[in-house]
């Protein structure tokens, strides 16, 4: 990326020396800050990406203290219908939840995230990111299961460091291995009485059967039109219609 962007700004140099003398400085010093500006964005979505790869690759093996440390110091973790846990200490408690520390022998707890879309603010401080999740989970004694879902992230620079502001993963389906989509479905699980979340689900929704889309964090690529209020089909277990 860094050759790159050294290549783009040698051609950037390179043609504002051939035009006219006080606008050919001007222009160069403009062209200058753009790629400086745009290199620093792409290296902030590379970490970003890096970022959200590491938790994926924390949480599958059960590793909860490396999991919390990738948040914010105020940074919010909701799961499904779950609930919100935030903080740090929060967050590597409820994260027991899913099991103990370390992955036990014969567990399968694999989160896959996939076709991200990093969008980074002007001022790259702040940025949203969607990823598609795929998960198989596994354990003795128990049929494994096939899961999917949507990632609606937010990450903050805090200390120089790319960090999670907050991680909320809409489980859309989950289902029996052998059985399959068309004839198992297994519900979410709800809020732990065990360990209750600092917040509610903020959003109520169902997964399979149920037809949830989550809103996208960002605007239409081409339209420019946003993509937040999206029509959802009617549930009259949630009593939508």
């Amino acid at each position: 990326m860094r050759k790159f962007a050294l290549l783009a700004l040698s051609l950037g140099m390179g043609t504002a020396a051939i035009s006219g003398p006080a606008l050919a400085q001007q222009s160069l010093e403009q062209r200058v800050s753009a790629y400086r500006e745009r290199v620093e964005r792409l290296e902030d979505q590379n970490d970003i990406e890096k970022l959200q790869a590491l938790y994926g690759y924390y949480f599958d093996k059960g590793l909860w203290d490396e999991v919390a440390s990738l948040f914010s110091r105020n940074g919010s973790f909701e799961y499904g219908q779950r609930g919100v846990y935030i903080g740090q200490d929060r967050i590597r408690r409820a994260l027991l939840l899913f099991g103990p520390e370390g992955l036990a022998p014969g567990h399968l707890n694999n989160h896959m995230q996939l076709q991200a879309v990093i969008a980074v603010a002007p001022d790259g401080r702040t940025a949203t990111a969607r990823w598609q999740g795929m998960v198989m989970l596994g354990e003795p004694g128990a049929n494994g299961q096939w899961g999917v879902g949507i990632y609606e992230n937010e990450y903050v620079k805090e200390g120089g460091a790319w960090k999670i502001s907050s991680l909320h993963f809409y489980v859309t389906a989950k289902t029996d291995y052998d059985a399959g989509w068309m004839r198992s479905t297994i519900p979410m699980e709800g809020q732990s009485a065990l360990f209750p979340p600092d917040a509610p689900p903020t959003e109520r929704y169902r997964a399979l059967p149920g037809a949830y889309i989550p809103p996208f964090s960002f605007d239409h690529p081409v339209t420019g039109k946003p993509l937040s209020d999206i029509p959802q089909p009617a549930d009259d277990v949630l009593g939508r219609e």
